[in-house]
This record gives structure tokens, C-alpha cells and sequence, in this order.
């Protein structure tokens, strides 16, 4: 029996590279297609191949859990800005994706006919965070940088993961990637539920200004060591389910 997603769901599903046997692997190199195996051949280390592995056959196993199409049938190409979008086959099934991975994590976010996007990352990693905050404008807004510096200490790193995990998410939703400014726009973490807004100065930066109340965000976190965020163009105040899965591709 195949999976099903309604049109007020969003599912986010995610896997974890090191926990997959050697024999997998194997299986799952048989699903790429000629080009993502020779972009897997060009990384160096043997960590990379792997997650990239494990990436691609993650989001070609998953598609297939929700159609009738067979994992290695999937095609992909990148639009302008670099998003991976589904060109195969055809008629190209209604659904919308949206890929991250991090260290140790793999995330896909899958919904029907909407701007999606998430976005997960390693909170361990060494990062000069609060320098990042308060010295370089240009990853946080001015309101969001105040709240962060206002944070207590204890709540910092996390608060600051928080931030950057929605905005890149958001970011990934509208298509564009970092062609909106991160300044331009903040993301209200102290409120219920979580909301954005946008800088009016930055009204002259073309598909910069949006609607609020058209977004829905969601945050969670995972493991004790990642950050995961989901940003869904709702198009009104009804409010869509969003939960969180894990699989093994080709198992579970």
C-alpha cells in the first residue's frame, strides 16, 4: 500500500546516513541515474560520497512510497536559482519537494501544489555565531540580531540555529535562494505561531514583500544536535498539519 498526502498535509520525512548497512548502499547506487553518479564520484572523501548516496536515493525512494513510478524513473533538473525540481515523468505527479541535509541528517519535506521549503543543520558544528549575529547584518535582521543579543547566554547557539534554519527555509520556499536579502525580512520566534515580516525599506528589491498571513512555520528538533525548520505557503489562515517521519530508504 502506497503512502497518501492530502492537500492541508505536509510531511517531512528524514534519514540518517551512518545507520545504514554497507549492502544498502549498493542497492542504492543502483538507483542513480548516470549524471549523479558521476557527480558522486567527483567528492573526495568517502563521508560525502556516502551522504550524497544515501541523499539521492533518499528522495527517489520517497517520492516512490507516494506514486506509481519506480525509484531509479525519477528525473531532476535545478531551476535558475539552484532548486531541484522533479521534470520526469511524465505527466509530472502533482507534489512539491524541498531537500536539506547536514551533517549526520537528511531531510525531504513533500506537499501538493505548494511553495515548500526545509532546512536542517548541525548545531554542534563550530560556528562564531554570535559574531555572525552582531557583526554581520546581513544574516539576521536588525530585529531579530536585538533579540538574539537579548537571549540569555545558555540559549544562544540554539536560538541562533532557530533563526537561520526558518530563513533558509522560508528562503527555499519562494525559489530564489540568497537572491532575497536575509536582512530584508524577520521571523518572530517569541510568537504563537511562529509569523514573519518584512522590511519596508526593502520595497524596491523586486518578489522581496509578501504576504504574511499566507505563511505557516514549523521547527523542530530532531535529534540533540539538529535544528530542522519547515516554511509552507498555507494561502490563508487555515492552518495545515505538518509532521515529522524517519525511514531507511528501501526498508522502512
Amino acid at each position: 500500500m502506497r503512502d497518501s498526502i492530502g492537500p492541508a498535509e505536509v510531511h517531512i520525512w528524514y534519514a540518517r546516513p551512518e545507520t545504514i548497512d554497507q549492502g544498502l548502499l549498493v542497492a542504492y547506487e543502483a538507483l542513480l541515474a548516470p549524471d549523479e553518479r558521476a557527480e558522486m564520484g567527483r567528492y573526495r572523501f568517502a563521508a560525502a560520497r556516502r551522504q550524497y548516496l544515501v541523499t539521492r536515493a533518499f528522495v527517489r525512494t520517497l517520492l516512490s512510497r507516494y506514486f506509481d513510478v519506480p525509484p531509479g524513473k525519477w528525473t531532476f533538473a535545478r531551476n535558475r536559482f539552484g532548486r531541484p525540481e522533479i521534470t520526469g515523468p511524465t505527466p509530472i505527479p502533482s507534489v512539491k519537494f524541498s531537500l536539506s541535509h547536514t551533517k549526520g541528517f537528511i531531510a525531504c519535506l513533500l506537499a501538493l501544489q505548494r511553495e515548500v521549503g526545509v532546512d536542517v543543520e548541525e548545531t554542534e558544528r563550530s560556528i562564531s555565531f554570535l559574531e555572525t549575529a552582531d557583526q554581520h547584518s546581513c544574516y539576521l535582521s536588525p530585529l531579530e540580531a536585538a533579540s538574539l543579543s537579548a537571549a540569555p547566554q545558555k540559549d544562544k547557539r540554539s536560538r541562533f540555529f532557530e533563526y537561520w534554519t526558518l530563513k533558509e527555509s522560508y528562503l527555499k520556499a519562494r525559489g530564489r535562494g540568497l537572491y532575497l536579502p536575509l536582512e530584508g525580512f524577520s521571523i518572530h520566534l517569541g510568537e504563537v505561531p511562529i509569523r514573519i515580516s518584512f522590511d519596508p525599506r526593502f520595497r524596491t528589491i523586486p518578489g522581496l514583500l509578501d504576504d504574511p498571513s499566507a505563511w505557516q512555520f514549523a521547527l523542530f528538533h530532531p535529534s540533540p544536535h539538529h535544528t530542522l525548520a519547515a516554511s509552507v505557503r498555507s494561502g490563508g489562515p487555515a492552518e495545515l498539519e505538518i509532521s515529522l517521519r524517519q525511514t531507511v530508504p528501501l526498508v522502512s
